[in-house]
């Protein structure tokens, strides 16, 4: 934990058909509970709203016109906080079968970032990071998981370093 500030975290994805295609339904069907689940986790700070869920393009939480972009935004007191949900909660089932879901991205699609307590980014915001990312590689600016000495469970929990 870093006194007075929050682990930031977006990660984006491109699902492989409308939100109403039997081949997506499956995570779709899924959004809720392990969003919800999320919130209840201890160090849960915040979530943007819509997060997971695909834009419309109209929505805070849209990429562009592209219906079938996802973008999740969240914030935690902590990187055990966060490894603690992604690596240890059904949301590692998810995870582990994204291909079934997600395009594959050809491209860095996570990114974190420390903020001040209280400020809420936006997703603006946090694509800046993630292009950054992109740019730069990790920095105090923007990081993956391999730049934060504390992120444990992502070194044991076989994560596919090149995804995410």
């Amino acid at each position: 934990m870093i006194e007075g500030m929050h682990l930031a975290q977006l990660n984006v994805g491109r699902l492989l058909a409308p939100t109403d295609d039997p081949r997506v339904s499956e995570f779709m069907g899924a959004l809720d509970r392990v969003n919800g689940m999320g919130k209840r986790m201890p160090g849960f700070v915040w979530m943007m709203e819509g997060s997971g869920e695909p834009g419309t393009g109209n929505t805070q939480n849209s990429i562009g016109d592209d219906p079938q972009f996802v973008a999740n935004l969240t914030l935690w007191e902590d990187v055990e906080s966060l490894e603690q949900f992604v690596w240890q909660t059904v949301h590692r089932q998810f995870y582990e079968r994204r291909a079934e879901w997600f395009e594959l991205m050809g491209q860095t699609h996570f990114v974190m970032w420390w903020v001040p307590v209280g400020h809420r980014p936006t997703l603006d915001e946090a694509l800046s990071r993630l292009d950054h990312l992109r740019s730069n590689g990790d920095s105090d600016h923007a990081f993956g998981w391999s730049w934060l000495e504390q992120a444990r469970l992502w070194r044991t929990r076989g994560c596919d370093r090149v995804a995410g």
